[in-house]
């Protein structure tokens, strides 16, 4: 059987349930600027985005409604319109890429993806992390323990230690 004129993929996954992944796809890429999804997905709401990003390039009243149809938090359709749509004013198209990743979901072995806009800048640590990572580290010595055992060696707790004998 020959699927002619299908386009789209089911994901398996009923029409409505569809519809609201990438509604939610969508708000969260404009939201974060980088989401982490399987390939699929990624593939499928790229054009999606691309096209809601379009939209953006410039704001009137009848561009605002029609991105509302998809995306129905104001804070991110306002951040659309305010930020994400005017960086890509003068770039004709290809506001996003799709980056493997290379390791596969754990769970089932399924093909994951970073799904970005193109201008996508991770955030900076803020001060607190940058303490954690200078070694501000909380010190263990400080505290008394209840858990029975001392933070000063180096053997596994794990499920393949083998456990001292009480006398």
């Amino acid at each position: 059987m020959v699927s002619h004129r299908m386009r789209g993929r089911k994901l398996g996954r009923k029409s409505k349930h569809r519809i609201a992944m990438k509604r939610n796809l969508v708000s969260s890429l404009i939201l974060h600027g980088r989401i982490v999804t399987t390939l699929v997905k990624a593939k499928e709401y790229r054009p999606h985005a691309e096209k809601i990003i379009s939209m953006a390039r410039e704001k009137t009243l009848h561009n605002i409604r029609l991105a509302a149809r998809d995306i129905h938090d104001k804070a991110i359709l306002k951040k659309l319109f305010d930020e994400v749509g005017p960086s890509f004013a003068d770039r004709p198209g290809g506001y996003t890429r799709i980056r493997r990743l290379a390791r596969p979901r754990v769970n089932d072995n399924t093909p994951r993806a970073i799904l970005e806009l193109v201008t996508y800048v991770p955030p900076r640590p803020v001060a607190a992390d940058a303490d954690a990572a200078k070694g501000d580290k909380h010190d263990h010595d400080d505290h008394d323990h209840e858990h029975g055992h001392d933070h000063d060696h180096d053997h596994d707790h794990g499920k393949g230690a083998k456990k001292a004998k009480k006398k």
